[in-house]
């Protein structure tokens, strides 16, 4: 059954871009990239566009913060080419790296809870002494061996100095630090090439104190993601109601 979407108010396209702050080019582009269904003409060749591009419109804009445009656009096109299924497979990976994001964060935070002060003044001393201390002692320490902490220094998970006399890797504190959030975080079954990343993050946070505001701020960034989520969600299915009316 085709859409009768001249049964609906006409709207120009400045009608629709003035509402979400954008230009006309914007809706023709969105048009073209079938985002929107397609628009019929005037007899002079004027695109006009009816309730359902407007509310087609609304549900990409509001799939977009929880998604991503590349994403929303996807689910937009999928819909408006008859196939929902694909659309609601695009909206599950969202959700599927949404928990993923979730999972990481609590590794994050499970890690740094776990790690003990890298200042001691009991057996540990020797570790984290302020003069570092070598690759054994450490190794020893996290119950790893010396390959694996050279198999992370290559991966750039530690950076130790050497000893310009002997040439020996030296562990400061920082190095330490960052072993000990790399053990925890291998423990969890991370990968070498997921912990990068987070290490790194330590380190341009000045160490763990202020890593915490991050922390805060990654947990509020997740919490946006799936409120939009759940925005894009009810204006995706007034969408498509207001298709299926559009189809009888």
């Amino acid at each position: 059954m085709g859409r009768n979407l001249q049964s609906s108010e006409r709207l120009r396209p400045v009608d629709l871009a003035r509402g979400h702050g954008l230009s006309t080019q914007a809706i023709r582009n969105y048009e073209e990239a079938g985002i929107l269904p397609a628009a019929a003409r005037t007899p002079h060749g004027y695109r006009t566009y009816t309730s359902l591009h407007a509310r087609a419109l609304r549900a990409f804009l509001a799939l977009v913060p929880g998604h991503g445009h590349r994403t929303a656009t996807s689910i937009m096109r999928a819909v408006n080419e008859g196939a929902a299924e694909e659309a609601f497979r695009l909206i599950d990976e969202s959700h599927v790296q949404l928990l993923d994001d979730r999972r990481t964060l609590q590794a994050v935070e499970s890690a740094l809870r776990d790690l003990a002060p890298t200042t001691t003044s009991g057996p540990d001393a020797a570790v984290s002494a302020p003069r570092g201390t070598f690759i054994g002692p450490l190794a020893e320490e996290l119950g790893i061996r010396p390959a694996t902490l050279r198999a992370w220094e290559r991966a750039g998970l530690v950076r130790p100095r050497r000893d310009p006399l002997t040439g020996y890797r030296v562990y400061d504190d920082a190095d330490v630090r960052d072993a000990r959030l790399a053990h925890q975080l291998r423990r969890g079954g991370y990968l070498l090439e997921r912990i990068a990343p987070l290490i790194a993050q330590v380190r341009a946070a000045g160490g763990l104190e202020p890593l915490e505001g991050a922390l805060c701020d990654w947990h509020g960034r997740l919490s946006a993601r799936g409120r939009a989520m759940l925005t894009g969600a009810a204006e995706l299915e007034a969408y498509l109601s207001h298709e299926r009316a559009a189809d009888t």
